[in-house]
């Protein structure tokens, strides 16, 4: 259980979203909410606060009959439950609920404590309302996405339960809850703000997280089939350079390749006069840089990582709705924290970072598929009959359309704005579209690191290197072939990816 005090750390995220961890509220963190809330109400009561007696966006020029502000809020919630597409996998609208709780934990929003408790015992029960993919152009927040977790929450719509699409109110009342009921300004509160952006973003850097780890062992294992020279990960080449990211890639590489019989050491092999008489070298004397380059490709990458990784944690520890409730200052400010260009920003350079990363896995890729560049492996890594046999050579087909695909992604979604609401919106920063964008990029990632393990397998096998590689980089391929064992005869191979694609998602990090 995860005492929530007031703000999420990057571990805790990790482990309540892909660990499911439980969440509750720490007793300060529920009077600070409760003593927010019952300043608004009293502040409110002979003022005009925006969303509380007047109506929404452009429409805020209307003034709301007290009879009606109760209807208001639960209006804003029907209203705006006009979503499309796909339901976003559980996974991410667990996240986008956790970074509402991020936001009202900040006790800067002016909800009833009841609404925060209702919410945390969906996330912990696992009850995830369904929430359309399309719908947020992310300058309101995520208006429409946030609507469908507010239908939820009371007692409307559908939610995912224990694999089973249920009417809200009915799981609810088998779980002994009660559909939450407005208060004062709840229905804006749930709806208004970055929770989903926020929540995709930070599985996003989870995953992306991970991905670097399998490229930097995957870079490691590719060395050892070449049978590279291992200085292009030493400290002394890389700390020439000065950059953090690239430090670290290199580091993680030598602990990677600690102990393996295929790296040889330039100077016990070129600088020891042995070859003095050769015209012709026979074994490279720099490796194509796909393998020579990793620290200073995937250094970059990790780099935005780390940055992306500040800016999401930030976004979800942040009070990012409208308006600000202060109960410090004694006053309610109106503005645009709710906007998401942040997230969208940070969103665009993390699918650039992971398509790098993903372009740097399909070379490497080709190189082991393509025996005049290898020179050692027969074509495609085939065991089996050259000719009448293809070993992974369509598989190389799916991993190039793939990275591809992520190529074209990369075009930035952050510069899409376009007006709406009357104008009122009239500078958007289309934040869930450039996570969702990220999620897509991130998943095609997956299945081209399937594919290349698949093959760094196989090459294994091709030059009986087993004993040879590094412990660290013995286990993982001996792990792999748990999943893919090792083939001679053709068969399809769309069930092998996504297996071994599913043993990287979920293997505990190492690294990082």
């Amino acid at each position: 259980m995860n005492l929530i005090k007031e703000d999420f750390s990057p571990e805790v995220l990790a482990r309540v979203l892909l660990q499911e961890e439980s969440l509750s509220l720490a007793d300060e963190t529920s009077k600070k909410i409760s003593d927010c809330y019952s300043f608004l109400k009293k502040f409110s009561s002979d003022k005009v606060i925006y969303g509380i007696n007047t109506g929404f966006g452009p429409m805020s020029q209307y003034r709301i009959d007290d009879k009606s502000l109760l209807a208001l809020q639960y209006n804003i919630i029907r209203s705006h439950s006009t979503g499309a597409g796909v339901p976003l996998p559980d996974l991410y609208v667990r996240a986008a609920m956790v970074a509402r709780v991020g936001t009202f934990v900040q006790a800067r929003s002016g909800v009833h404590i009841a609404l925060v408790e209702l919410l945390i015992e969906l996330i912990n029960r696992g009850i995830y309302p369904l929430v359309p993919e399309h719908g947020s152009v992310g300058a309101s927040g995520d208006l429409v996405q946030l609507a469908h977790i507010a239908l939820a929450l009371i007692g409307e719509g559908e939610v995912h339960y224990r694999g089973e699409w249920r009417p809200a109110g009915e799981v609810l009342k088998e779980n002994g809850l009660r559909p939450f009921q407005i208060h004062l300004r709840e229905g804006l509160s749930v709806t208004n703000g970055t929770a989903v952006m926020s929540g995709i973003g930070m599985i996003n850097v989870l995953y992306a997280k991970r991905l670097l780890e399998w490229s930097v062992i995957a870079s490691v294992l590719m060395n050892e089939v070449a049978f590279s020279y291992d200085d292009l990960m030493s400290q002394e080449l890389n700390h020439a350079k000065r950059h953090t990211g690239q430090h670290d890639v290199a580091a993680w590489m030598r602990r990677v390749a600690h102990g393996s019989a295929r790296l040889p050491k330039r100077e016990n092999v070129l600088y020891s006069h042995a070859h003095a008489a050769e015209k012709v070298f026979t074994q490279k004397i720099q490796a194509y840089y796909s393998l020579r380059c990793v620290p200073q490709v995937l250094g970059p990458v990790l780099d935005e990582i780390r940055n992306a990784e500040k800016v999401v944690v930030n976004e979800i520890n942040s009070a990012c709705d409208n308006p600000i409730i202060d109960p410090d200052s004694q006053n309610v400010y109106h503005g645009g924290n709710f906007h998401g260009d942040y997230v969208s920003f940070e969103m665009d350079k993390l699918k650039v970072a992971i398509t790098k990363l993903t372009m740097l896995t399909e070379r490497q890729l080709n190189y082991l598929c393509h025996d005049r560049i290898n020179g050692m492996l027969p074509p495609f890594l085939n065991l089996g009959v050259l000719g009448l046999n293809y070993g992974l050579q369509a598989s190389q087909f799916t991993a190039t359309s793939t990275t591809a695909e992520n190529q074209t992604l990369c075009n930035p979604m952050s510069i899409h704005s376009i007006p709406c609401n009357n104008d009122n919106q009239d500078i958007v920063s289309m934040g869930t579209n450039s996570a969702l964008l990220t999620k897509t990029v991130v998943e095609n990632a997956w299945q081209v690191m399937a594919i290349h393990f698949m093959a760094l397998a196989q090459a294994v096998d091709c030059l009986k290197i087993e004993e040879a590689l590094s412990p660290k980089t013995r286990q993982i391929y001996r792990e792999v072939r748990e999943v893919f064992p090792a083939f001679t005869e053709d068969a399809p191979k769309h069930k092998a990816i996504s297996a071994v694609k599913e043993y990287l998602v979920n293997h505990k990090a190492v690294l990082i």
